[in-house]
């Protein structure tokens, strides 16, 4: 084997320019590869940290049925006192959960005393929130203080805040429906202005968790959901997946599962634009392996065609078919290994380049948030044997014509 090694090697060099040419291809194939799952790998990974750490955190348990009429923002499904003490019992006992939240939902009222609009709430417990979705403190665009907000205060996102005019320090009404049909109406001071991270169409204000529950007339400790926030995104599958297991032993009177635990995926529409973000390097790889199959089968086919002769001898002189076979699956190999090798440190070049000249770029009124590209030693690993599998597999059509070849008449060919 090493001797036939050393014969490739040898070929590859008399025939210097197209090994050049050819491992050149390679190399861009590569590098293009590895930039874009680089890139985009660390824009995704941003745009999910700007969703679940100003918002939803990394997951969320509600009651069975919750989320599927999560629009409506039902009371009638909110999570007991008992049912909220299982829960958080559950959390504490878990030591992948940094934080985790308590929430109610509802819809209500907005008056500035002149003008009425509809607005969606989260009635939180402010330290609480703020160490479960810790940027969200970043979204206050004005009327920023110490803590995030207090009882009787109300932060207002900007699309209502500016439609009524409304300012901080202003005072306004809520007026709200509780479960029996009854109304109830308070007053608030504007803490701040939110923006609307979810789009044109964001009206989630904030306000303190007990407002929440004098706003709705609830006497007990009732909730709508709990956001968690883990240590890392990596323990995601596998919290879930223990939470799921903990808390799917609870069942209600019609012996279905009390709880729903649900990641962020299912929380935002996001998830699509990671996943197409997903299925666009699925195409950069396949392009990359058409780049390495067209580049090799064109060099191993001239290879054979060049050296008819040179065959024919090697096989008249007593080299078997296999040999003649590995001799040139060797040299798609060892190009293969070249163009990778080359590529993979360009690329790592490339990357911690970009990573130095701090690339940034803006993200609603968040200004200059740095592009942090970094690359998996996993996602390398397996981009390089793709390339090298392909260009062995591109060498093997022109190797086994090779082997085939009779010697005679190879001999004969001008």
């Amino acid at each position: 084997m090493r001797n036939i090694i050393k014969i490739a090697t040898r070929n590859l060099l008399r025939y210097r320019r197209r090994t050049i040419l050819t491992s050149i291809l390679i190399t861009l194939g590569v590098v293009a590869v590895l930039l874009f799952i680089s890139v985009s790998g660390s824009f995704k990974s941003m745009m999910i940290s700007q969703i679940t750490d100003s918002m939803i955190g990394h997951l969320q348990i509600h009651r069975q049925g919750y989320l599927a009429s999560m629009d409506s923002l039902p009371l009638n499904r909110n999570l007991k006192p008992g049912q909220l003490a299982r829960v958080e019992q559950a959390l504490k006992k878990l030591p992948e959960v940094a934080a985790f939240s308590p929430r109610i939902k509802l819809g209500a009222m907005f008056s500035n005393y002149a003008e009425t609009t509809n607005i969606r709430l989260n009635g939180v417990d402010p330290e609480r929130e703020a160490a479960t979705v810790p940027m969200l403190m970043k979204r206050i665009i004005a009327g920023q203080g110490e803590g995030l907000l207090a009882a009787g205060e109300i932060l207002v996102p900007e699309l209502i805040a500016r439609g009524m005019k409304v300012k901080v320090g202003d005072g306004i009404v809520l007026v709200a429906t509780n479960r029996d049909g009854s109304v109830n109406g308070q007053a608030f001071t504007v803490r701040g202005i939110l923006e609307g991270i979810s789009g044109p169409g964001g009206r989630d204000g904030f306000i303190h968790l007990n407002d929440a529950r004098s706003l709705l007339r609830l006497q007990d400790m009732e909730v709508s959901e709990i956001a968690v926030r883990l240590h890392s995104m990596a323990q995601l599958e596998a919290v879930t997946q223990q939470l799921r297991s903990t808390l799917g032993s609870q069942r209600n009177q019609q012996d279905q599962p009390l709880f729903a635990v649900h990641t962020w995926e299912k929380l935002t529409p996001f998830f699509n634009i990671a996943r197409m973000i997903d299925l666009m390097t699925l195409f950069i790889k396949i392009m990359l392996v058409a780049i390495v199959l067209v580049s090799i089968m064109n060099v191993m086919v001239m290879a054979v065609y060049e050296r008819i002769n040179e065959i024919g001898t090697i096989a008249a002189i007593g080299t078997s078919p296999a040999r003649i076979l590995w001799l040139f699956l060797c040299e798609g190999l060892l190009l293969g290994l070249l163009g990778t090798t080359i590529g993979v440190v360009v690329s790592l070049l490339s990357i911690r380049g970009m990573a130095a000249a701090e690339l940034s770029f803006d993200f609603g009124r968040q200004k200059g948030l740095l592009l942090q590209p970094s690359i998996a030693l996993s996602d390398i690993v397996t981009v390089s044997l793709i390339v090298i599998a392909i260009a062995v597999i591109g060498s093997l059509q022109p190797a086994i014509k090779a082997s085939r070849m009779d010697p005679i008449t190879a001999l004969r060919h001008v």
